[in-house]
């Protein structure tokens, strides 16, 4: 079973309903149905309550935390995977303590719409669409 770390931009396509959210809506659904194993951080839950709250309300936004808590596994941080991040050659410091969890705990993919964020690592980032072709053609 492939393990998938999920990125902000595809639960906040899928919550706001953003040009992307049928491919976030398709990938949610094999994470839904446990064909996947799927992982996040705090620093992604939080950063979809902060987004959605502004776009929608506190209530929606707990709601849908509540609910992606259900489905996704959280990877811990560390001091080792901020101090890697800070050392590291990403442009983006949340970017870096992401993939930085995800390495640590063996994750296969990383999902997100924006891959170069994570171009200076060497995890494989895909798009939600990528995996879901990858996933269909299994």
């Amino acid at each position: 079973m492939n393990s998938l770390f999920i990125d902000s931009d595809i639960i906040i396509d899928l919550l706001a309903r953003r040009e992307n959210h049928a491919e976030a809506a398709a990938l949610m659904a094999i994470i839904a149905e446990k064909k996947v194993a799927a992982f996040t951080t705090p620093i992604v839950l939080a950063n979809v309550d902060y987004i959605i709250t502004k776009h929608s309300s506190k209530a929606k936004s707990r709601r849908a935390v509540k609910s992606l808590r259900k489905k996704l596994s959280i990877l811990p941080m560390d001091a080792k995977i901020v101090d890697s991040a800070l050392d590291s050659e990403f442009s983006d410091f949340e970017d870096a303590m992401q993939y930085y969890a995800a390495e640590k705990h063996g994750i296969d993919f990383i999902v997100t719409r924006n891959k170069k964020d994570y171009a200076k690592g060497s995890l494989r980032v895909i798009t939600a669409q990528e995996y879901m072709d990858m996933h269909e053609s299994d």
